[in-house]
Parts: structure tokens; sequence; C-alpha cells
């Protein structure tokens, strides 16, 4: 099985692509997590789109996707919504219309996310419900992990250091491949 994994932050020593990161050294055995950053995609524009078509950054990254089994985006929380780079990068991956549908159509989504503030990731993640609903993605009901202070969580290499958290990314990752492919028997 193979996953990709977006992280929504362009910072460099960015909690998220860690987390990200992180997670890929969890899953199951026969199970990858290709990890992602948005860097390279451009701003939408759609006179860009019309006159050069879809940049080849976004086209990789639509690709990836399409040949993902599911798809993990780990969401910063700007201003209680959607990181303004990662709502972009949706925008561009649902273009042209007509070709939505294998990126996105019942494609399996989770959604985690790590913020330095207090309250977790909540509202962002559930700012992406919509845009989920939207571009026809199929979202993991199962779990949710929304690192609160994030600073605590990680050490100065970007490395995890909270064991709870360890063990509830664990959990995270184990149920979204079980979403994905349940065990037999079921």
């Amino acid at each position: 099985m193979k996953l990709i994994g977006i992280s929504g932050s362009l910072r460099r020593a960015s909690f998220n692509t860690a987390l990200l990161r992180y997670a890929a050294g969890l899953l199951p055995e026969g199970v990858e997590l290709d990890v992602q950053t948005l860097h390279g995609i451009p701003l939408y524009d759609g006179d860009i789109e019309t006159s050069a078509g879809i940049p080849a950054s976004v086209e990789t990254l639509k690709n990836l996707i399409i040949n993902a089994d599911g798809l993990i985006l780990c969401t910063p929380e700007y201003n209680n919504s959607i990181p303004g780079v990662f709502k972009n990068a949706i925008d561009w991956l649902s273009r042209p219309p007509a070709r939505i549908s294998p990126v996105f159509n019942g494609k399996p989504v989770a959604i985690l996310g790590a913020t330095p503030g207090q309250y977790g990731t909540m509202l962002g993640q559930n700012a992406w419900l919509p845009v989920l609903r939207a571009v026809g993605a199929k979202p993991w009901y199962g779990g949710r992990l929304m690192v609160a202070k994030a600073e605590a969580s990680f050490g100065a290499s970007g490395a995890i250091t909270d064991e709870a958290l360890k063990r509830q990314l664990s959990q995270f990752v184990h149920g979204f491949v079980e979403f994905i492919r349940p065990p037999s028997g079921k």
C-alpha cells in the first residue's frame, strides 16, 4: 500500500513535516508513506492555467496522489483555518475540473496537524471538511490527531520527544491503514 502525506507548512523546521516523517516509520509492513511539501507550487492564477497549462510541480504532485491508495494532510492552523498555501495547492490540484475525479474522487484522506498554539489544529482540520466534500474525497473520521504546543513535543532536531504523541501517531496511522484496507475477516 502506498500513501502520500502532504505537509501544509513551508517552514524549514515544520512540525507538520516532522510529524509526517515520523509517521512514515510507524506504518505496518508493506505500507509506505511518501512525504511531500508544497514547495514549488505557484499561486493559482487562471490566466496562467489558460496560457501555460498546469505547472509541472502541480502535475507531479497530482500524479503522486492519483497513484496513492490514500492521502494524509498534515495541516497547521493559521487564524483558525486552513493555511493559504495548502488551500492554494488543492485549488491547483483540482484543475481542470474534468480531471479532478482521478485525483480526489473516493480517495481516502486522513487529516492531522501540529501547531505551537494551545488548542491544536481542530478548527483548521474542521475547515478541511467542506473542501474534501467539494473535491469528492473520502475523509476518514475514525481518528483525530491535533498536536497543541508542538514545540514541547519535538526536540531541536525535529524528532518527536513526547512518548504519548508517538503512541497516538502510531494508532492514527494504523487506524487509517485499516480504513483503507480493513483486516481480513471484516
